[in-house]
C-alpha cells in the first residue's frame, strides 16, 4: 500500500487538531515539524481556563473575535512553554494565516508554511512572507486519506496488482485486468 505523504500526515493532524477548538466562527488547526516530527501542535480557542466562545459566544471586537488565540500562535506558544526551538521549522496550518499570526510565525523562525485553504489571504501577510524568505505553499487537504473504505479499497488493489504483476502477464492484459478491477471497486 502507498504510504501517506508527508505533506498529507502532517495536514492531517492539523485537520484533526482542529476539532478541538471552540471557536464557533472557524475552526482552525495548526502543527509545528522540525525534522519531519511534531513539535508542537494548536487550535484557536481561549486561554486556559477561560471562558469558551462555544460556551458564552464570542467577544467581537471590530469584526474581530478578541476572546480567541489562534492556532499558529497556540502551537508557537506551546514551544515557548515547553522550550521547542522552532527555529527552521515548518507550520502545517488549516487555513492561511491572518496578518498577526504570520509576523509571529516570521520571528519565530519558521521556514515554511503549509496551509489547506485559502481564508482572508491578506496581501501584507503574503507579502511579508516574501521579505522575509518564508516559503509558502498551499497544500489542499485529501479527506478521503482518512476514510477506512478508501484505504480497504487501496489495500485490496495493491494485493490484486501485485499478484497480477507475479503472473507474468503482457502488459495489454495486465492494465485491462487491473483496470477491470480497478472499477468494480468504486
Amino acid at each position: 500500500m502507498k504510504r501517506i505523504a508527508w505533506d498529507q500526515f502532517f495536514m492531517a493532524q492539523s485537520h484533526l487538531i482542529s476539532t478541538r477548538s471552540t471557536c464557533t466562527r472557524l475552526m482552525v488547526g495548526a502543527t509545528i515539524v522540525r525534522d519531519k516530527r511534531m513539535i508542537a501542535s494548536g487550535y484557536n480557542g481561549s486561554i486556559a481556563g477561560g471562558d469558551h466562545c462555544t460556551e458564552k459566544g464570542c467577544f467581537v471586537v471590530e469584526g474581530h473575535c478578541i476572546r480567541t488565540i489562534h492556532a499558529e500562535m497556540n502551537a508557537l506558544l506551546q514551544c515557548a512553554k515547553f522550550g521547542a526551538s522552532t527555529d527552521q521549522a515548518e507550520l502545517y496550518v488549516t487555513h492561511f494565516p491572518c496578518v498577526a499570526c504570520c509576523k509571529s510565525i516570521i520571528q519565530a523562525g519558521i521556514k515554511t508554511v503549509y496551509y489547506a485553504k485559502d481564508y482572508k489571504n491578506h496581501p501584507y501577510a503574503i507579502q511579508l512572507f516574501e521579505q522575509a524568505g518564508v516559503e509558502v505553499k498551499k497544500v489542499p487537504f485529501d479527506h478521503e486519506i482518512l476514510n477506512e473504505d478508501s484505504l480497504s479499497k487501496q489495500m485490496t488493489m495493491d494485493t490484486i496488482k501485485a499478484a497480477v504483476e507475479a503472473e507474468n502477464l503482457p502488459d495489454e492484459t495486465s492494465t485491462r485486468l487491473l483496470e477491470s478491477i480497478q472499477s468494480k471497486l468504486i
